[in-house]
């Protein structure tokens, strides 16, 4: 995959429409999609889109759209620290399952619990 087909994936995740980052870096709409047909990108523009991306240049170079896929990777930059997170969609699909399973329960027991009571209350009577 070609470095403009790369910028063009990476601002899609992003959520970044063309005419936002144009207007973030102060040029046109046309002029951001040419670079998405671009197979070379000067390393001073790369900067700059990257930092409007909020990405490194280095992560928009080595980006690659199966491991972005099947993991879900996302890149945090910080006082020129890179943290990359790694989500496991099925690993989180299980997680939320366990915790939404021992939530029921917890519901389900105390609607025992008040059954309970109500039923004493109502053999005082």
């Amino acid at each position: 995959m070609h470095i403009g087909k790369k910028l063009e994936r990476i601002r899609t995740i992003r959520g970044i429409k063309q005419e936002t980052l144009a207007g973030a870096l102060g040029i046109t709409q046309a002029a951001i999609s040419k670079m998405g047909k671009s197979t070379k990108i000067n390393e001073e523009k790369l900067a700059q889109i990257a930092e409007k991306l909020g990405v490194t240049a280095d992560a928009i170079k080595n980006f690659n759209e199966d491991a972005s896929i099947n993991n879900n990777v996302f890149v945090e930059q910080n006082h020129n620290t890179v943290i990359n997170y790694q989500i496991n969609p099925l690993e989180k699909m299980a997680e939320l399952y366990s915790e939404n399973k021992k939530l029921y329960e917890q519901l389900l027991d105390t609607e025992r619990k008040r059954i309970a009571l109500l039923e004493e209350m109502l053999s005082m009577k």
